[in-house]
């Protein structure tokens, strides 16, 4: 597939991976190894990570469309082989979470995608996507899961920075763009009551 033409997206926008629409692949084996190989990729190449954790949702029994699926994901590998993580010196090291979900995207058992991404300065130092393990009722709980495991986290590169004898002395800062969680974590009552359920 090195000469094949290169794609712009991992996956296709707005896919839904179905479960039984279109027939088995006729060889898992390779299917499960060639993602397996692929996840090591992950290491140095976030933006493949939702992808890969979508598609191994399906290695006990993939279908067509799932093959079709990781062979679009490596031309797009192919065409960005110059793209990765780039390190670079800071002065300071302020600790940045970004906190997003996907309010039940998975139509087969409705639940949500969290995903966060962590910046030490201006590196990326941890990042994660993977399915909720609860159904969420609304998208304000799915984005509160995703701003918790964000916290959480951080709550774990802080201490270890200072082991590190790293310097951080910004308090972190996180970023979520959903208004109900803002203001359930800005208010005391509300959040010590969902702290208790």
């Amino acid at each position: 597939m090195q000469d094949s033409k290169p794609v712009k997206t991992p996956l296709p926008p707005s896919c839904r991976m179905p479960t039984d629409s279109t027939e088995n692949f006729d060889n898992p084996g390779l299917y499960r190894r060639v993602l397996g190989a692929l996840q090591y990729a992950t290491v140095t190449r976030p933006d493949i990570a939702y992808s890969i954790n979508k598609l191994c949702q399906f290695m006990h029994k993939p279908l067509e469309f799932h093959w079709k699926c990781v062979k679009r994901l490596l031309l797009y590998l192919s065409g960005t082989k110059d793209q990765g993580l780039l390190f670079q010196k800071s002065p300071s090291l302020p600790i940045t979470g970004f906190a997003d979900s996907d309010w039940a995207a998975d139509r087969t058992d409705m639940r949500s995608t969290t995903g966060y991404c962590v910046y030490l300065g201006k590196n990326l130092v941890s990042w994660m996507a993977k399915k909720q393990h609860t159904v969420s009722r609304s998208s304000t709980e799915a984005e509160f899961r995703s701003l918790a495991a964000t916290v959480s986290e951080i709550t774990w590169i802080q201490p270890l920075l200072t082991e590190l004898h790293a310097k951080h002395t910004e308090p972190p800062l996180i970023w979520c763009d959903n208004l109900g969680v803002v203001l359930l974590t800005t208010n005391p009552v509300v959040s010590s009551v969902l702290c208790r359920a």
